[in-house]
């Protein structure tokens, strides 16, 4: 293939939105992603799903605690948990098309593999299809995040999860404790126990939120 102008290594808010702003300024741009899906962390395992399960479990919230709105029959109510899963996945698949669709419009050539630096002026992508090596003038890294395990205590996908099992568990854990106050500890725990757990918080710093939240947002 001829030489690119830009090769971008992950597809997520900081990879997509490179990509489509550089063709549009006429750069002949590469997207690289290891995954099957464009939109990263935050769109298919981090905020956007986890803001799919916020809405759901606000409602059935507002509804448990209507009676002073004129809801009544509260008591009567059930709650699906696969229906509100189907539900998210919806979302996610949603945003995720429309992701590749303002990409491809542009012009910008989405390559799915594993993308590395092969030296000056090279990308190098490996994939079931094999290897291939992509030539540019520059290349932007936005590889995104993954959960960090505690070094005593290793993710198994049962007793000890991470964000990613906890936006798609079957049904309410009777108890959970979040490791963590960050936004997505908080708004899976929030999730949770509005379902019914008991959950609990745990944070090493001495306020929740992270040092992003504002001290008054974090009381």
């Amino acid at each position: 293939m001829s030489q690119l102008d830009l090769v971008i290594i992950g597809s997520g808010p900081g990879g997509y939105v490179a990509a489509i702003k550089a063709a549009q300024l006429g750069l002949k741009v590469a997207l690289v992603e290891k995954d099957a899906n464009l939109g990263g962390t935050c769109l298919n395992i981090g905020c956007i799903p986890s803001k799919a399960l916020l809405h759901s479990t606000e409602l059935w919230h507002q509804a448990q605690h209507g009676k002073k709105h004129g809801i009544v029959g509260a008591e009567k109510l059930s709650f699906d948990v696969p229906v509100m899963m189907a539900n998210k996945d919806k979302v996610v698949t949603q945003l995720r098309a429309g992701v590749k669709t303002l990409v491809s419009k542009r012009g910008v050539e989405i390559i799915q593999g594993l993308g590395r630096l092969g030296g000056a002026g090279k990308v190098v992508v490996r994939s079931d299809k094999g290897e291939r090596i992509l030539e540019t003038k520059n290349v932007l890294i936005a590889t995104g995040s993954v959960p960090v395990e505690l070094p005593f205590m290793k993710f198994d996908g049962e007793s000890v999860i991470s964000s990613d099992h906890g936006i798609a568990l079957p049904k309410a854990p009777e108890r959970l404790v979040v490791v963590g106050a960050g936004a997505i500890g908080l708004e899976l725990g929030s999730v949770w126990a509005r379902l019914g757990s008991q959950v609990t918080v745990v944070e090493m710093l001495p306020s929740i939120g992270g040092p992003a939240y504002d001290a008054d947002v974090a009381k």
